[in-house]
């Protein structure tokens, strides 16, 4: 039976190599269409988990994973010969920034090398992770040809951006239409079957190249937009004008405007990072991205920023930042999710900290910190009562989760400083509350 036939049918096994915030989810939309699927990953703590119906992701309910594996359709491994398994191997793994703010596409290297090893004739590979036009034809593909295979001959390779948006209330996996490209057309049709089983719309274009620059182009729209706004908070600030006001104000308008909203930074796997990836790659075409990076530029600034308003605010209550106890609201990129990728609130717990704040945080989907790429944090989320709250010089909202009570809060805060207007409904004890 041809490939094509067996994805029709839903008798291909698929293989997913990653099993985060992309993975995982897609994982459980194969296996509700009745498709045998295998998730790879290299941690053991998530196949041992995933293999007793557990999740470690808290918006995916333990339940699901239950589900799956009781169909007899979903088995998690870390054993990565069972790739010749697969008919399908979708490719989930990081693409962060290395120090210098430049790609690091070594999962995606790593991986592949790995898929060669076990590469049979008629598999399709389909990369996932956001990255710089190119990367599937000119980084995996040489990789996956050192099998002694041939691409779109002996294997098919193709490009499928993820657009996960965590606990979002109104789309998920299955609803967000998913754009597939690839430098075939066998290839393409291949791939664009195989996501039409599962989520509701495929949009498919001309190249991977293509495909890969249509995720950039989306993420950067928006990391450009948001930097607007939070250029525009700084200077609404200065003028004593409220953004969050204007913002309401200009949503009014039906046509040419769609709101932004500033906050303490970018967070989140795809927006602080993928515009690097364009100006990465813009300047081996002797291109300068300086739109994009100015972008970056004002972005990166905002937890400066937001430390520089937590210490304005204390020095108008006689308190030196130099000593004082800080507590902040929110770990997660987020609202409502348990995802610390790249969350400005790491940064602003290292800036805190050098300039001497003693420093706690509390989120309640968060419970402790974990090392990382680039932090390593020892601490705990503590105790959100009215006796701790008063212990602090400052309680600083980095991320509003819908938990959070703030008439609580502020009512027993001595000073709030607000990122994210949660505060805005607030009506007792206005005088303690700055925004930031």
């Amino acid at each position: 039976m041809s490939l094509l036939q067996k994805i029709k049918d839903h008798e291909a096994t698929i293989g997913v190599v990653g099993l985060g915030y992309v993975g995982l989810p897609l994982v459980l939309e194969f296996v509700e269409e009745n498709f045998p699927t295998i998730g790879f990953d290299i941690d053991a703590t998530k196949v041992e988990a995933l293999t007793a119906g557990n999740s470690y992701i808290k918006h995916i309910p333990s339940e699901k994973i239950k589900e799956a594996v009781n169909k007899n359709l979903f088995r998690a491994t870390d054993d990565f010969s069972q790739l010749a398994e697969a008919d399908c191997v979708l490719v989930c793994v990081p693409t962060p920034l290395n120090k210098h703010r430049e790609p690091d596409i070594s999962y995606i290297e790593t991986t592949s090398e790995t898929i060669s090893k076990y590469l049979r004739k008629g598999q399709l590979i389909i990369l996932e992770s956001s990255t710089f036009p190119g990367t599937t034809e000119e980084v995996m593909r040489p990789i996956l040809e050192k099998s002694g295979l041939k691409c779109h001959e002996d294997f098919y390779l193709a490009f499928s951006p993820e657009r996960e948006d965590p606990n979002n209330p109104n789309y998920s996996t299955k609803t967000i239409p998913k754009v597939v490209g690839a430098n075939d057309e066998h290839t393409l049709e291949l791939t664009k079957t195989l996501y039409d089983q599962v989520i509701v719309e495929t949009v498919p274009v001309s190249s991977s190249q293509a495909a890969e620059a249509t995720k950039l182009l989306e993420n950067i729209f928006r990391s450009v937009n948001i930097a607007m706004v939070n250029e525009m908070k700084v200077i609404l600030d200065r003028m004593g004008i409220d953004v969050w006001e204007v913002i309401e104000a200009a949503s009014t308008k039906p046509f040419g405007y769609m709101p932004f909203y500033p906050g303490p930074g970018l967070g989140g796997h795809c927006i602080p990072i993928d515009p690097f990836y364009l100006t990465w790659k813009a300047r081996q075409y002797d291109i300068s991205t300086k739109f994009i990076e100015l972008a970056g530029e004002v972005n990166t600034d905002m937890p400066y920023y937001v430390v520089a308003k937590v210490a304005d605010a204390l020095n108008n209550h006689q308190k030196s930042l130099n000593g004082s106890r800080i507590l902040i609201l929110g770990m997660a990129y987020k609202k409502d999710i348990d995802d610390l990728r790249e969350s400005p609130t790491l940064k602003l717990i290292e800036i805190l900290s050098k300039k001497g704040a003693r420093v706690d945080y509390n989120d309640p989907l968060i419970s402790e910190l974990w090392p990382m790429r680039h932090y390593d944090y020892d601490i705990k989320s503590v105790d959100l009562t009215a006796a701790n709250i008063r212990d602090y010089d400052a309680v600083l909202i980095s991320t509003a989760h819908s938990i959070y009570d703030w008439d609580f809060i502020v009512e027993n805060a001595k000073l709030v400083i607000d990122t994210r207007n949660a505060t805005g409904k607030v009506k007792n004890n206005r005088d303690k509350i700055y925004k930031a």
